[in-house]
């Protein structure tokens, strides 16, 4: 049997080795748990929301459709109400954003001009179909909605950019 003794500067080394190294990971595990936190999460974008407006009153003439939601914000949930603007094209249903890509204002169908959704903050001005009227401050079109059918009632999914323009 080999009896291999340890010096007192190997002890000491080892120890602090030892101790850095658990304060190491004790400070770099939060750091990484922070980065990869994210990736882990499940989404609910693709959740769509019940509206209470029947698909067979919708016309060509967009029509205003309130909706509410949950938002869970880490430990606070609250009320979401927000709107969309409603209407059809032929067999296709079109659900538009009312913010103004301008600064962010709520636009209003046939505000200022027909068959224009109009923004009274700064006289921003969109086509139907949500295009922006060049020569208003608006930077691009508004932005379009997912939707689905459900009993015959429509339903609200994520935003995305407009597809019409």
């Amino acid at each position: 049997m080999v009896n291999k003794k340890v010096s007192r500067r190997q002890f000491l080394n080892y120890t602090l080795t030892g101790v850095g190294g658990f304060m190491a990971a004790g400070m770099l595990m939060p750091m990484l748990r922070f980065a990869i936190d994210p990736a882990l999460q499940v989404k609910a974008e693709g959740d769509f929301i019940l509206t209470s407006q029947k698909i067979a009153d919708l016309t060509d003439v967009p029509v205003r459709v309130d909706f509410t939601y949950e938002q869970v914000d880490a430990w606070y949930k609250s009320e979401v109400s927000e709107m969309a603007w409603v209407y059809k094209e032929g067999d296709r249903i079109i659900a538009l954003s009312p913010v103004c890509k301008h600064l962010g204002c709520t636009v209003n169908w046939e505000g200022d001009r027909p068959n224009e959704y109009f923004c009274a903050c700064h006289g921003g001005r969109y086509e139907k179909n949500g295009k922006n009227i060049p020569g208003t401050p608006p930077t691009g079109p508004l932005d379009e909605y997912e939707v689905s059918e459900k009993d015959g009632y429509l339903m609200l999914g994520k935003k995305i950019p407009n597809t019409l323009v």
